[in-house]
């Protein structure tokens, strides 16, 4: 668990520069260590994609709520008008 807050701290930069440079050498030194680094960027990549299709969906719902449903007809119309301009 200590590489892992270690790995953490380095890829979202909270180290300080020392810490940072400390880290580095370990990385060069510890094969495991660079592995488990990479497997940590990995995560987040996936992490930062599903967020991404989440939020993408969620704004795709909120689109079809208002420009689709008869009670939202007038907001509809202003936003549309404002785009004919």
């Amino acid at each position: 668990m200590h590489n892992i807050q270690q790995i953490e701290d380095y890829l979202l930069k909270y180290a300080g520069e020392a810490d940072q440079h400390l880290f580095e050498a370990r990385l060069l030194l510890q094969p495991a260590l660079h592995e488990q680094l990479l497997w940590q960027q990995k995560t987040y990549a996936i992490i930062r994609q599903y967020s991404r299709r989440q939020l993408k969906t969620e704004i795709e719902s909120v689109h079809q709520h208002l420009f689709n449903e008869i009670e939202h007809i007038t907001f509809r119309r202003k936003i549309m008008a404002l785009f004919r301009k």
